[in-house]
């Protein structure tokens, strides 16, 4: 497992002199307040609520990297919609001497055109991949399967969306034989399972700044566990009339 000197990207600064004064970045609390952030673990977390500015964030530092906006590998070229903020070209990674081999960027919301890039991809190969046979989280799944391994950087944006619970377990094994083999992964997440990876960093982007939380801290684990153990007290609250 790679240790935190270790870890491929170790960090960021942001240049705001770089971004308009009437951007809309700028009014994101969060990445306002925001000069620099350190990664100190194989698995960050980056959670908060809607609109908090954290899948702006991960855009912008997997596109600063290399990766394309609406994801897959470093080779990826193809757009469909251009629709990323500006904010990669204020950023400054920070980079340990220690290269990582593979990498991927996998978004939820652009996976339909992953799916068809990788199937073309595949198909010239000659080992075509029929994604768009499978049903959504299936094919989600094989993505990962198929392209994450060891020695690589994977920035994965709300995978939960795709994935049923079990589904879900699926995909922490499948993290955890990564980072067992020396990959990193940074991903944003709403999901209480995926947050439940042992000794991930989690980083909220709640209260207008960007901290460390707690699992046990975060919305998406205390929601969830509210709920659970007093559905029908929570739901006669919310649907009383």
């Amino acid at each position: 497992m790679l240790q935190s000197n270790e870890l491929y990207l170790t960090g960021l600064q942001v240049k705001w002199d770089r971004i308009e004064q009437n951007s809309y970045l700028r009014k994101i609390a969060a990445l306002n307040g925001l000069d620099e952030l350190r990664f100190n673990s194989p698995v960050t977390f980056l959670v908060g609520e809607n609109g908090s500015g954290k899948s702006t964030l991960l855009e912008a530092v997997a596109v600063a990297y290399g990766f394309n906006p609406e994801g897959g590998t470093l080779n990826y070229s193809f757009s469909t919609y251009d629709s990323h903020s500006e904010l990669h070209n204020a950023l400054r990674l920070v980079r340990s001497f220690n290269k990582a081999k593979w990498g991927y960027f996998l978004r939820a919301e652009s996976f339909y055109n992953v799916a068809s890039a990788e199937e073309e991809y595949t198909r010239i190969q000659g080992i075509p991949q029929h994604y768009h046979e499978k049903s959504h989280g299936e094919s989600f799944l094989s993505v990962i399967q198929k392209n994450f391994g060891k020695n690589g950087l994977y920035f994965l944006d709300e995978p939960e969306s795709a994935l049923s619970p079990q589904r879900q377990l699926t995909l922490l094994l499948e993290i955890s034989k990564c980072v067992r083999n020396g990959s990193q992964f940074i991903i944003v997440t709403h999901s209480p399972i995926l947050l439940g990876f042992p000794d991930a960093e989690i980083l909220s982007f709640d209260d207008g700044e960007i901290h460390p939380i707690s699992y046990e801290d975060t919305q998406s684990y205390q929601i969830t566990k509210m709920f659970i153990n007093d559905r029908r007290q929570i739901l006669r609250h919310l649907l009383d009339e």
